[in-house]
C-alpha cells in the first residue's frame, strides 16, 4: 500500500468526525457545510484511487468521467442560460433574475478561452479563473448539499410561536412565493396541539399599496386563522431584521420559546445562520419554490452567504491569485 493509499482513507476520516462533531454542536454554522464537502470530496478521491486498481472498472469509469464532463460542460451552462432567460421573461430584467444567465455565459467564455492562444500570461490568467471558478463551484455544492440535510435535521412539532418571513407583494396582493410560505405555516400551526401564536414579518416596500405583515395577516384569517392568534411585526425589511423585529413580540412567559422561522426552502439555511448570529435559538424550515424560480435564488443565496463571511472570501481569492500569479512568474 502506497503512502496516498493511506493518507487518503485517513484525511477523510478526520474530516467527517470533524464534520459531525461540529454538527452535533451547532447545525446552524457555514463551516459544517464546508467541512462535509471536504470530506465527502477526500472520500470520492479515495473510492476512486481504490477503483482505479481494479482493471475491469477502468472504461466504466472512464465514461462516467466522460459523461460527467460532458454534463459540466455543456448541459450545466446551457441549462442556466435557459434558465436566466425564463427569469427575466417571468419575472422582469434584473440583475438577480439575469444571475443564472450570466453565470451560464460566463462558463462558456473560460471554457472558451481555454482552446485560445493567449500567451503565458493569458493562459496563467485563465488557469487562475479556472481555479477560483472550481473553488466557488465546490462552495456551492457543500452549501446547497448541507442545506439539504439541515432541513431534515430540524424538529417536527412543539412550537410555541412560528415566524412567517415576508418576500414582497404584488401591490397590495400576496404573491405565489408568499402564499406557499403562509401555507406552510398553516399546517404547523393546525398540526400542534396547542396552537402556536404566529408573527408575520414585513414592512411596505416600494411599489407596494400595504405592508406585507398585514397582507400576510388577511391571508391568514382567509383560511380560518383567529385574529388572536397572529402578531403583526410590520417594519422590517431584511432577513436580519424579519427575525430580530419579529422576536420582540414572542411571548414572555416561555423560557426559552421554541419558535420554527418559515421561509422558503431555498433562504432556510441563511435564515438558520443568521438566527445563529444574532444569539436566537430557532430553527428553520422552507415552503416549496416553482422550479424556475430555484436557480437565480440559490444563486442569490450563495453569493449572500458568501459576502457575509467576505474576510474568509477575500483571503481565499487573494490566495489563489497570488499562487496562480507566482507560478506564472518563476515557472
Amino acid at each position: 500500500m502506497s503512502v496516498t493509499d493511506a493518507v487518503l482513507p485517513g484525511c477523510a476520516a478526520v474530516a467527517l468526525v470533524v464534520f459531525a462533531v461540529r454538527l452535533a454542536r451547532e447545525p446552524r454554522r457555514l463551516g459544517n457545510a464546508v467541512w462535509l464537502g471536504v470530506a465527502l470530496l477526500l472520500t470520492g478521491l479515495w473510492l476512486l484511487r481504490a477503483a482505479l486498481h481494479l482493471e475491469w472498472l477502468t472504461p466504466i469509469l472512464a465514461g462516467v468521467v466522460g459523461v460527467v464532463a460532458l454534463v459540466v460542460a455543456v448541459v450545466l451552462p446551457a441549462a442556466l442560460i435557459v434558465n436566466g432567460v425564463g427569469m427575466v421573461r417571468r419575472e422582469g430584467r434584473s440583475l438577480a433574475n439575469l444571475l443564472s444567465f450570466l453565470l451560464g455565459v460566463g462558463m462558456l467564455v473560460l471554457e472558451g478561452l481555454f482552446f485560445a492562444p493567449l500567451g503565458r500570461w493569458g493562459s496563467a490568467l485563465v488557469a487562475t479563473a479556472a481555479v477560483l471558478a472550481c473553488y466557488f463551484g465546490f462552495l456551492f455544492a457543500s452549501l446547497l448539499g448541507y442545506s439539504i440535510l439541515y432541513g431534515g435535521l430540524r424538529r417536527r412539532t412543539g412550537f410555541d410561536a412560528i415566524i412567517v418571513l415576508g418576500c414582497g407583494l404584488a401591490g397590495g396582493s400576496v404573491t405565489p412565493l408568499l402564499a406557499a410560505r403562509l401555507d406552510r405555516a398553516i399546517r404547523l400551526y393546525e398540526r400542534e396541539a396547542t396552537p402556536p401564536l404566529l408573527v408575520v414579518s414585513g414592512g411596505r416596500g416600494p411599489g407596494e399599496t400595504t405592508t406585507e405583515a398585514s397582507a400576510m395577516q388577511e391571508y391568514l384569517r382567509s383560511r380560518g386563522i383567529p385574529a388572536g392568534h397572529i402578531r403583526l411585526e410590520d417594519r422590517a425589511t431584511t432577513t436580519e431584521e424579519n427575525l430580530a423585529f419579529s422576536t420582540q413580540l414572542l411571548p414572555g412567559g416561555v423560557r426559552p420559546p421554541r419558535v420554527l422561522a418559515v421561509t422558503s426552502n431555498y433562504h432556510v439555511f441563511r435564515t438558520a445562520v443568521e438566527c445563529r448570529r444574532l444569539g436566537l435559538p430557532f430553527d428553520a424550515t422552507g415552503a416549496p419554490t416553482a422550479r424556475y424560480f430555484l436557480p437565480s435564488a440559490l444563486l442569490r443565496e450563495f453569493a449572500a452567504l458568501i459576502l457575509h463571511y467576505r474576510r474568509t472570501t477575500v483571503a481565499a481569492c487573494a490566495l489563489i491569485i497570488g499562487t496562480g500569479l507566482a507560478l506564472a512568474i518563476f515557472a
